[in-house]
């Protein structure tokens, strides 16, 4: 299926200079947003993972689904305050600024075998942000999935230490 013909551009969003890939529209086509979800299923048992861990928001869209199609955990990956109980701080720089992403101190255990879902590839600095967190928490990272690959925008070799796949490359 070719997931292309669901995302579209949307320029200068959030700020100028940027092009944003909207997925609402995947999201909102039965067949494309089952597609995806079976793909990165597919990924996740292929990684024997046992917990899949993705930032909000546009990650949860996928990660939820993929979670309980897997039969795995589910933790999230949250801006400051969103989470309840004590959490671990880490702070990253994305395509358009700085921010900071947290985990709750004890959603992870040592030995956890993770796979991270995300929506989109840019800079990758979420996605070190993420890796960061699982680790210290002396949990595993088997792979790391996103739905689309914005391969332009990043070094070729930026997760080379990891397994990783994405369903889209632009």
């Amino acid at each position: 299926m070719d997931l292309k013909k669901y995302i579209l551009d949307v320029e200068n969003f959030p700020i100028d200079g940027v092009v944003f890939k909207d997925i609402t529209p995947l999201l909102n086509n039965v067949e494309a947003f089952k597609y995806t979800v079976d793909k990165m299923v597919e990924y996740v048992k292929e990684k024997g993972a046992d917990v899949i861990v993705a930032p909000e928001a546009r990650g949860f869209l996928f990660a939820s689904a993929v979670a309980y199609a897997a039969g795995c955990r589910f933790v999230l990956v949250r801006k400051p305050g969103k989470l309840p109980r004590e959490v671990k701080d880490v702070e990253y720089e994305l395509e358009y600024g700085k921010g900071h992403i947290q985990i709750h101190k004890d959603d992870l255990k040592k030995g956890d075998k993770v796979v991270i879902v995300d929506d989109v590839l840019a800079t990758g600095g979420t996605m070190k942000a993420i890796v960061e967190l699982v680790q210290d928490d002396q949990a595993s990272v088997n792979g790391i999935v996103f739905l689309a690959d914005l391969s332009f925008l990043h070094d070729p070799e930026l997760f080379s230490e990891y397994d990783s796949k994405s369903l889209i490359t632009y």
